[in-house]
C-alpha cells in the first residue's frame, strides 16, 4: 500500500536527557500539528533529527524503538554536523541570504560539505523506507539537496518540497556560490510549493537566469520532467487556538494578568531572536509614538516577547544586546512608580499563557522585515474570541496578502509604524469587529488542515499530469526490438527532424551544417533499398537542399511547405500567400531592433525570429510580448503562430509537419515506421504516425511520442545500430 514519508530537519518530537535517561515530549509546532494527522495515519512514516546528539549505540536503540510507536524514523547527527550543517550552511548561509541580509551570510565551503553530507544521510533513511509508489513530502531550507538526491535513486517516485522561508529576488539568490546546486536539488521534486507567488516568481526567475530551462505559467521544464511551482499560504490550527482562548483555565490566567497590568492597553510582540523580525525597528517606533503622543503614558503597555535563539551565534548575540538596552532605554526613559512601558520576557511561555496574552492585547505588533508566512498574526485572530483587537502588520510577511483587512505597514518606515500605533489605539469597536472578522473567516477556512490537503491533492495531480505525457527510455529490450522489427521489415519509412535531432543547437543556427559522421549515417540508411528517409524540417528548402540535396533522400522544409522526393523538383504542398509578410516583417525588425543578439530568419512562408544568444529571461520575456502582439494583428488570418526551443515563428496555418508526414504514410505501406523529434512542431508529426510506428522525442520525456532518447548523440548511437544491423 502506497505511504507517505514526511521528511523535515527535526522530528516533531522533542528529547531530552535527564539524569542519564530519555524523555519524549511531543512538539506543539504548527507543521507537526498540520501533518499529525498524515503521519499518523495507517504506516505513513515521519523521517527528521531528533534534537539530540546521541553518543551511546544504546541511547540511539532506545531513540529508534520509542519513535517507532510514534511512527518516526531518526537521523542521527553528531555535533560538527549540527555546527556546520545547521548553525552553519542553514542558518549563516541560506537563512540571511533568503531573508535579504546577504551582508551576514557566511560562505564557508566546510559549511557547504556538510550540508551535502547531512543531505545524504537523510536521502539514505528516506531510501531504506520507500517504496515506488509512496508519495515523499519535503519540508524546508536545510534539505535543498535532498529532492534530486532522492529522485536520482528513485526516478518515478512522487516528490513534494514545501519552503516555509521566503525566496529572495534573483538578484540576491545569485550571490550564493552554490546555487545552481541548490536549484538542481529543488528541482528533483515533483511540486515546489511556497507561501507566496512572490516567492514563486522569484524561484521561477532563478531557474530562468541561471539554470537557462524554459519556464510558463508556473511549470519549469527540465529536460526530462515538468516540475510545477505554486503558492500554498500556511495556517494554523484554528479549532486549536478558538477552543483554548475560550477555555476557563486560560480565562483564570488572563483575569491574573490584568490584575498586574492594571487594565492598562496592552500592545503585544512575540517573536523568535533574529534579525529578520524587526525587534529593534519595533522598539524604536514604540520609542516615537510614546515621545509623539505623551497622552498614552501609563495608558498603554507593549508587552514583548521574545523567544531565545541560536543564543551562541555571535550576530545574535548582539542583536540580544541591542534589544536588552533599548528596552532598557525606554523604560529609563518614561517608567514611573507604577507602570513600565515595556515589560520584556527574554524567554518561550506555555501554550495557555500565550493563548491568555493572546486574549488580553488590544493590538498585535507583527512588523518583521521579512517573513515567509508569519503565524504570530493567524494565532492573535483565531484567539479573539469576543470579536475585537486590531493587528498591525508588516507588509513583508506572507501573511500580509491574505490579511488585508490588518494595518498594513512598511517596517522601515518608522512614521508610518508610530502612526499605525495610534490608529490601532484609537480604532472604534465597530471598525475593530468589521476587521477581525473578515480575518477570522479567512484564518478559519485556510486553515493548517486545509494546507496540507491542498498540497497533496495538487502534488497528485502534478504526477498524474507527468505520468500521461510520459514517454519511456528507448534502451534496452525495447531498442532491441525496435532493430528486430527493422530487420524484418521489407519496406521501412524513416522521418527525422533536423535541428535538435540530427545536429545538436547552436547559437547561430546558420551554423549548424551536418558533419560527416551525419553525412555517412544518412547515406548510409538511404542507401539501403528497403528504406524511405525523409528529413522534415523547419529549415527553408534553399538550405536544406544546399546541406543534403546530393543524397538519396527525401525532404520536407518549412514545416510542411516545401516538399521534395529524391531525384525531382521541390513543390508546394498547396498554393499559398505569403503577402502576409510584408506586414509582419516590421514586427520582427523591431524586435531584433530591440533586443541586441536576436536575429530574423525568413523563409519563403514563415519568418523566425531567433533569441538563443540573449539573456534566457529576457528572451522568454520578449518571446511572450512577440507572439501575444502577433495573435492580435493576425485574428480571423490563415496564419499560425509558434513558440518552439529558444524561437518565435508565424507561417500558415494549412500546412504542419503532420499534414506533410501524412503524404509519404499514404503514398508508400511501410511495415516499419520510425519518427524522430525534439520540437513542439514535431507533435503533429508523432500524431499523425499509425499505432505501430516508434514515436521518439530528443531531450523531453514529455510527449505524445512513445520514446525518449536523451541527446542527438543518442539519436546518432540509434542510426549506427540501424545502419550497422543486418539488412
Amino acid at each position: 500500500m502506497a505511504r507517505k514519508i514526511i521528511v523535515s530537519n527535526r522530528l516533531p518530537v522533542k528529547i531530552k536527557r535527564i539524569e542519564n535517561r530519555l524523555t519524549f515530549e511531543a512538539s506543539e509546532g504548527g507543521l507537526a500539528t498540520g501533518l499529525g494527522s498524515v503521519y499518523k495515519d495507517g504506516d505513513n512514516i515521519w523521517i527528521g533529527w531528533p534534537g539530540l546528539c546521541l553518543d551511546e549505540e544504546s541511547e540511539e536503540q532506545t531513540a529508534i524503538a520509542e519513535l517507532q510507536k510514534e511512527n518516526m524514523q531518526p537521523v542521527f547527527l553528531t555535533e560538527t554536523e549540527i555546527k556546520e550543517y545547521y548553525e552553519g550552511f542553514s542558518n549563516e548561509t541560506l537563512w540571511p541570504t533568503f531573508h535579504y541580509f546577504s551582508q551576514y551570510a557566511v560562505y564557508e565551503q566546510s559549511y557547504r560539505d556538510a550540508y551535502h553530507q547531512v543531505n545524504q544521510k537523510f536521502c539514505d533513511q528516506i531510501l531504506k523506507s520507500a517504496n515506488p509508489g509512496d508519495t515523499i513530502w519535503i519540508h524546508d531550507y536545510q534539505l535543498l539537496l535532498l529532492p534530486s538526491m532522492v529522485r536520482e535513486k528513485l526516478p518515478d517516485i512522487t516528490i513534494g518540497f514545501f519552503q516555509h522561508i521566503p525566496f529572495p529576488s534573483y538578484e540576491v539568490f545569485r550571490m550564493l556560490p552554490w546555487r545552481k546546486d541548490i536549484l538542481q536539488g529543488m528541482l528533483g521534486a515533483d511540486l515546489i510549493g511556497f507561501h507566496t507567488y512572490d516567492d514563486v516568481r522569484h524561484f521561477v526567475s532563478s531557474v530562468i537566469h541561471i539554470l537557462g530551462l524554459a519556464a510558463s505559467h508556473g511549470i519549469i521544464e527540465t529536460g526530462n520532467r515538468s516540475v510545477m511551482v505554486d503558492a500554498f499560504p500556511m495556517g494554523i490550527d484554528y479549532d486549536k487556538y478558538a477552543d483554548t482562548a475560550k477555555s476557563e483555565k486560560v480565562a483564570a490566567i488572563v483575569n491574573t494578568f490584568q490584575e498586574a497590568l492594571r487594565s492598562r492597553k496592552i500592545v503585544l510582540s512575540i517573536d523568535r531572536l533574529d534579525y529578520s523580525k524587526g525587534i529593534p525597528q519595533r522598539l524604536r517606533a514604540f520609542e516615537m509614538f510614546l515621545k509623539q503622543y505623551p497622552a498614552f503614558h501609563e495608558e498603554v503597555t507593549l508587552i514583548m516577547i521574545v523567544v531565545p535563539s541560536r543564543a551562541e551565534v555571535e550576530k545574535y548575540k548582539e542583536l540580544k544586546i541591542e534589544v536588552d538596552e533599548l528596552v532598557g532605554r525606554i523604560n529609563g526613559s518614561y517608567r514611573t512608580l507604577t507602570w513600565a512601558p515595556v515589560q520584556y520576557y527574554y524567554s518561550s511561555f506555555p501554550f495557555e499563557e500565550l493563548s491568555a496574552f493572546y486574549r488580553l492585547a488590544h493590538v498585535a505588533l507583527v512588523t518583521p522585515m521579512r517573513d515567509g508566512m508569519n503565524l504570530v498574526c493567524k494565532e492573535y485572530i483565531a484567539s479573539r474570541t469576543d470579536g475585537t483587537g486590531v493587528l498591525i502588520l508588516s507588509e513583508m510577511a506572507g501573511a500580509a496578502k491574505e490579511l488585508s483587512e490588518a494595518i498594513l505597514i512598511n517596517p522601515n518606515d518608522v512614521n508610518q509604524v508610530v502612526d499605525a500605533l495610534y490608529q490601532a489605539l484609537t480604532i472604534s469597536e465597530e471598525n475593530q469587529r468589521t476587521a477581525i472578522a473578515s480575518m477570522m473567516v479567512t484564518v478559519q477556512k485556510y486553515d493548517i488542515h486545509h494546507w496540507v490537503n491542498i498540497f497533496m491533492d495538487r502534488l497528485a495531480y502534478t504526477k498524474e499530469k507527468q505520468n500521461a505525457l510520459k514517454t519511456t527510455l528507448l534502451r534496452g529490450e525495447i531498442q532491441q526490438k525496435l532493430i528486430k522489427e527493422y530487420q524484418q521489415a521489407r519496406q521501412r519509412l524513416i522521418f527525422l527532424d533536423y535541428d535538435g535531432t540530427l545536429m545538436p543547437f547552436t547559437r547561430d543556427p546558420n551554423k549548424t551544417k551536418p558533419d560527416n559522421e551525419l553525412l555517412n549515417q544518412l547515406q548510409a540508411l538511404a542507401a539501403n533499398p528497403a528504406n524511405r528517409v525523409v528529413i522534415i524540417s523547419g529549415r527553408d528548402h534553399t538550405t536544406l537542399a544546399k546541406w543534403l540535396g546530393h543524397l538519396p533522400i527525401d525532404m520536407i522544409a518549412e514545416h510542411g511547405v516545401w516538399l521534395r522526393e529524391h531525384e525531382t523538383e521541390w513543390h508546394m504542398i498547396q498554393n499559398l500567400d505569403n503577402s502576409w509578410k510584408e506586414d509582419i516583417r516590421p514586427i520582427f525588425e523591431m524586435y531584433v531592433s530591440r533586443t541586441p543578439g536576436t536575429l530574423l530568419e525568413e523563409k519563403d512562408f514563415a519568418l523566425v525570429w531567433h533569441y538563443r544568444k540573449i539573456d534566457p529571461a529576457l528572451g522568454e520575456t520578449r518571446a511572450g510580448e512577440l507572439s501575444s502582439h502577433l495573435n492580435y494583428l493576425i485574428a480571423n488570418q490563415n496564419l499560425q503562430v509558434m513558440e518552439g526551443d529558444k524561437i518565435v515563428e508565424i507561417k500558415n496555418i494549412e500546412v504542419n509537419k503532420g499534414i506533410a508526414a501524412a503524404r509519404w504514410l499514404q503514398s508508400y505501406e511501410p511495415d516499419f515506421v520510425l519518427a524522430v523529434g525534439d520540437d513542439r512542431t514535431d507533435e503533429d508529426t508523432f500524431r499523425m504516425m499509425p499505432p505501430e510506428a516508434y514515436t521518439i522525442k530528443v531531450g523531453n520525456i514529455r510527449s505524445v511520442a512513445k520514446y525518449h532518447l536523451h541527446t542527438t548523440e543518442d539519436v546518432r548511437s540509434l542510426l549506427q545500430h540501424l545502419t550497422g544491423s543486418a539488412q
